[in-house]
């Protein structure tokens, strides 16, 4: 795959037998995502293979989504792809708000202190519930958590690929 790929959902399993399957959401934006007309690609992880799917209809079930493809009519032409993900191209990324960002755009990028001191990189984001925490690696393979909010993370940029945070006391 030489086109970077943003995963949207799992299709995890069929329901009834009309051809409608079971996605598990992975995005933001499920409402755009799986909106009649939306063009998705199938992608079957384990050999590459990739199938271009439009959505006929959707609708939010039990935390998950079930989700009508056009042309797909019958559980035995959907059961195939239980396991696939859904996934759109970089290209088709959904504008957000200023102030907020994409998980890849921030994995990686370098932070310092509002002191002048590098700590390392971003090197993965934890979602717990009230606030994201993004896990910094160190030297020497430690690791230090940073809260996602507003009296830690100073400033974000992501075209230097750089994060200014303020270390309150109690972090370190």
């Amino acid at each position: 795959m030489d086109q970077q790929w943003l995963s949207v959902g799992k299709l995890v399993n069929t329901h009834g037998i009309r051809g409608e399957v079971k996605i598990v959401s992975q995005t933001d934006f499920p409402e755009e995502r799986f909106a009649p007309k939306s063009v998705l690609t199938l992608v079957n992880e384990e050999n590459g293979q990739q199938l271009e799917v439009e959505v006929l209809s959707a609708r939010e079930h039990k935390g998950m989504y079930i989700v009508k493809l056009l042309g797909y009519d019958n559980i035995n032409e959907v059961e195939k792809f239980k396991g696939w993900a859904l996934k759109v191209t970089k290209d088709n990324m959904v504008d957000l708000d200023e102030g907020e960002y994409y998980h890849h755009q921030i994995i990686g990028c370098n932070v310092v202190t509002d002191e002048g001191k590098e700590l390392g990189v971003i090197t993965e984001i934890l979602v717990p519930g009230a606030n994201d925490v993004w896990v910094i690696g160190l030297p020497k393979g430690k690791q230090l958590l940073i809260p996602v909010i507003d009296d830690v993370v100073l400033n974000v940029d992501i075209p230097n690929k750089t994060v200014k945070v303020h270390l309150m006391e109690g972090l370190i």
